[in-house]
């Protein structure tokens, strides 16, 4: 059976770049920390990534910690400062945050004290993009980076969240970006790796593929082709709003990402529309990686306003570089052949 991966938000295929620059990386035999010649060969390999997603994120002149995904650089972000969020953010920050923070219809937070707060750049599930405050304590800037033109140093943020394999890097390597003369307490302690915010010896072959894949993200973004993705994305939101009976696509009014189609068709639930499409050969989900198996509604479109049935009944597609439009076509005309055998069912 052919397939059609059509889940890039919760993660991207490796990019060549990364693959390279990581198999290079497992001929190093030295510890980053040790101050023999193999140690420093170690060592200027992680500065060089190091400067490699700066570059990429707009952050030269900042800190950027590497740790081991995004989840952990919320952690370290967030812990202790008793900041708030909003009902949208994803469930590695809301661990760490009180949810004080108002959302609208339309998707959008609203901050009244951007230094005690945390807001995403952009959501995994609708794909709907904030605008930054000036001075916010924490950007989950996870799913836009490499999708979206952004910088760190013009952001405002003081302290912004990334993670390699969301821009086609390996998984289990990501960043806390920090501007610097923030003050930041480590949660891992030992060695003083990271300028002393993380210790432990650095994932060398991770943070190896996050530099190549951070490099190569901001030349995609430079040379437009997300602008591709975007229309193809458009195509296919039309194609399947149109041709079903009461489906819904969420941020339409929005600005989103370019690559991201959050539909609900309220009673038809989300799983089901996961597993009935893995069936046909296509990989999509039914909201966020990280809680897509809890069966539950999408608390994102909860704290938005949505009833739980329309929660529930949330489906996300979300396109790559390399996804065709034959890909988009075959998927839509597979979508909308099981949603009318559902309203059958349901009649």
């Amino acid at each position: 059976m052919e397939r059609s991966y059509l889940d890039h938000n919760a993660t991207m295929p490796l990019r060549p770049e990364a693959r390279a620059a990581m198999c290079a990386a497992m001929d190093l035999i030295g510890n980053p920390s040790s101050v023999h010649a193999e140690g420093r060969a170690a060592k200027s390999l992680i500065e060089r990534a190091r400067a490699q997603v700066a570059e990429a994120f707009g952050a030269e002149g900042a800190d950027v910690v590497f740790t081991s995904g995004a989840t952990e650089a919320a952690a370290l972000a967030c812990a202790g400062r008793g900041l708030l969020g909003a009902g949208i953010e994803h469930d590695a920050v809301a661990a760490w945050v009180e949810t004080g923070l108002t959302v609208g219809a339309d998707g959008a937070v609203q901050v009244t004290d951007p230094a005690k707060s945390v807001l995403q750049l952009a959501n995994s599930e609708t794909g709907i993009v904030q605008d930054l405050p000036e001075g916010l304590a924490v950007c989950d800037a996870t799913q836009g980076f490499g999708k979206l033109p952004f910088a760190f140093n013009w952001s405002g943020a003081q302290m912004a969240l990334i993670s390699a394999h969301k821009l086609g890097g390996p998984k289990g390597v990501g960043a806390l970006v920090v501007r610097r003369g923030t003050d930041l307490a480590a949660q891992l302690r030992g060695g003083g790796q990271e300028m002393g915010r993380r210790a432990g010896t650095e994932n060398l072959i991770g943070i190896a593929g996050f530099g190549a894949a951070a490099a190569a993200a901001a030349r995609d973004l430079a040379d437009g082709k997300w602008d591709r993705v975007s229309l193809l994305r458009d195509k296919l939101e039309q194609v399947l709003v149109t041709g079903a009976s009461v489906t819904i696509s969420i941020g339409k009014e929005s600005r989103r990402l370019p690559n991201t189609l959050c539909l609900v068709t309220p009673g038809w639930k989300g799983e089901t529309q996961v597993m009935q499409m893995d069936l046909a050969g296509f990989g999509i989900s039914a909201g966020s990686a990280c809680s897509s198996g809890k069966v539950s509604a999408s608390r994102v479109l909860r704290a938005m306003g949505f009833d739980e049935l329309s929660a529930a009944s949330a489906i996300r597609v979300s396109l790559g570089l390399e996804t065709s439009e034959q890909d988009v076509l075959r998927f839509a005309d597979r979508w909308l052949a099981s949603e009318k055998k559902h309203r059958a069912r349901a009649a």
